[in-house]
């Protein structure tokens, strides 16, 4: 398997990024294309004493930053280090491709040069967070503004995403609103509900909230990428903030210092679980090939779990998967519109013999 790096995107970029690569070679049995400059590929090794000898270097001396409007992948920056790793990618140079960088120009980029899967109407970045039972939030900020066909088809993208990735039979695929009742919500929501309760490929269980998510409410969680990357985010922070009070809770006298002691693998574990940086990257769903987003502040061993999930994804054949699915939506979608299309031709043909 080829895993084709953006080793120039993200907060840490390149120094991170060329470790964290070093680091997945030797644990993961793949070959590796880095993408980015190679003066500072080179320097990174050389302070670090690492042997990059085996992998590819494609040199590029542009790289999109976290400020760069998202087209620039496709115009002003297309030989940037993320739009050449995309182009090989979808050349077919290699079956993955990793990145850090901006998430609005790694969206655009996958969707316009590696190109959707036919059939889906929106990709979207699903992140598997890890409450009481794992569960994939869909979407966490690709689409800020989406229709309610879009939340029906990430709904179904993401339970044969669970299905195939986690072996789950019949995922659970919940709407992620301010409410459990099904009025709640925007108009969107409300549309939403209705399509997805009737989606005879979904295991609709309703509207979830916050509280409930995190508690193991679904299997799948459908947002808007506005409101998934808000929730995403808060979710990371209260986690952050929950082991920091308990630190100071366990190092605030000998007493509980002794007790920390004895809880030391317990609480390390709980760490490991809660930590983002642990879990890998995102995928993008609805892309024909594997492009996996990484954390903006990934350091190297993050930047290799996101790789330990781009073969994961790559390895699992679920884009095949996706591909099914998606054409039964479309052509599901296409019965639903002619049938409401005649209905209407009939409705006006009836009007003029009522007058």
């Amino acid at each position: 398997m080829r895993i084709i790096v953006d080793v120039m995107g993200g907060d840490k970029a390149p120094d991170e990024m060329v470790k964290g690569v070093c680091l997945a070679a030797r644990e993961y049995n793949a070959t590796y294309i880095l993408v980015g400059d190679r003066t500072q590929i080179e320097r990174v090794a050389e302070e670090n004493a690492l042997d990059i000898r085996r992998f590819d270097i494609v040199h590029t001396e542009t790289v999109i930053t976290m400020e760069d409007d998202p087209l620039c992948v496709v115009r002003a920056k297309n030989d940037s280090s993320m739009a050449t790793g995309l182009r090989l990618l979808a050349e077919g140079e290699g079956d993955a491709f990793v990145s850090t960088g901006n998430t609005g120009a790694l969206f655009t980029g996958a969707t316009l040069i590696v190109r959707k899967i036919k059939g889906v109407t929106r990709a979207g970045i699903g992140t598997v967070i890890p409450f009481a039972v794992p569960t994939l939030l869909l979407d966490t900020g690709a689409n800020v503004t989406v229709t309610e066909e879009n939340l029906q088809q990430f709904g179904s993208m993401g339970s044969v995403y669970m299905r195939k990735m986690y072996g789950i039979a019949e995922p659970r695929v919940g709407l992620l609103n301010n409410g459990s009742e099904s009025c709640k919500g925007t108009e969107l929501q409300q549309a939403a509900y209705r399509l997805l309760q009737e989606d005879p490929d979904v295991n609709f269980v309703g509207n979830i909230e916050s509280n409930t998510a995190v508690f193991g409410g679904c299997d799948v969680l459908v947002a808007d990428g506005f409101a998934g990357n808000i929730f995403l985010k808060a979710v990371e922070g209260v986690g952050k903030f929950m082991l920091v009070k308990l630190k100071d809770v366990l190092y605030s006298s000998t007493a509980t210092k002794l007790a920390a002691l004895t809880m030391k693998k317990r609480l390390t574990a709980m760490k490991k679980d809660m930590d983002p940086q642990e879990h890998g990257g995102a995928p993008i769903l609805g892309i024909s090939k594997p492009v996996i987003k990484a954390h903006g502040s990934s350091d190297a061993i993050a930047f290799k779990n996101a790789i330990r999930q781009a073969i994961s994804y790559a390895d699992s054949g679920v884009i095949y998967d996706l591909a099914a699915g998606a054409q039964a939506f479309a052509a599901r979608k296409k019965e639903e519109h002619e049938k409401k299309k005649q209905e209407s031709a009939e409705t006006e043909a009836e009007a003029p013999a009522q007058a």
